[in-house]
């Protein structure tokens, strides 16, 4: 079988894409930022809506023009600068709502809201909690690492589309806070290599038997 096309969407590090390269797909990352990952090969740096458009020419990290195929799977992580609930201290400055800054939000939930409708039968998209005010759609589920293994907390949500839950496969006895133990707002985003591995382990077998239907 043709291996799988997978875009994982504002990822540097790579930490996603290469679980899933290591699972034997087709995949790549993309980010305005270079990649910090072990593939520049399989790295576009730019906006990732650009990677929308089957059979278009875009070039990858090491210089090699690249024909967008039709993507099986994607998985985002949109930036959560300004909508995330934990930056209620600079939306509301005194009581008061920083209309700079909710605007900023308001750019932010529009780019969510078109990760969740990116062109592949699979979708993924994380986030931290959003704040109420911009209106997010309710989550399919939340995850932690500990769920998985790693002895950390960081709530994560997770919009999903024709994809089920993932399911907790090795609760850690003892974890502490990745956001209270971590310093760097960069470190603290990134995304855990065991949740990267229940998505392989959990997603792929359900995509590779739609597709053999």
């Amino acid at each position: 079988m043709v291996p799988l096309n997978v875009l994982i969407a504002c990822e540097e590090s790579q930490t996603e894409c290469s679980a899933f390269l290591h699972a034997g797909c087709n995949a790549f990352s993309c980010d305005l930022q270079p990649c910090s990952g072990d593939f520049p090969s399989r790295h576009i740096v730019g906006d990732v809506r650009s990677l929308f458009v089957p059979g278009s020419f875009v070039t990858t990290s090491d210089g090699m023009p690249l024909c967008v195929p039709s993507w099986d799977l994607i998985i985002a992580h949109p930036p959560c600068t300004y909508l995330s609930k934990a930056g209620g201290a600079f939306l509301y400055k005194g009581g008061q709502l920083d209309r700079d800054r909710y605007a900023l939000g308001l750019s932010a939930a529009q780019f969510f809201r078109e990760m969740l409708e990116a062109p592949a039968r699979y979708v993924a998209v994380e986030n931290p909690v959003p704040f109420k005010v911009f209106k997010l759609p309710q989550p399919s589920c939340s995850i932690n690492p500990y769920d998985f293994g790693a002895p950390w907390s960081k709530k994560t949500l997770l919009w999903l589309k024709n994809l089920p839950p993932l399911m907790c496969s090795l609760m850690a006895p003892h974890y502490k806070s990745w956001v209270y133990s971590t310093r760097g707002g960069k470190k603290r985003s990134k995304s855990f290599p065991v949740i990267a591995d229940a998505m392989v382990s959990q997603w792929l077998p359900i995509i590779l038997g739609d597709k053999r239907r």
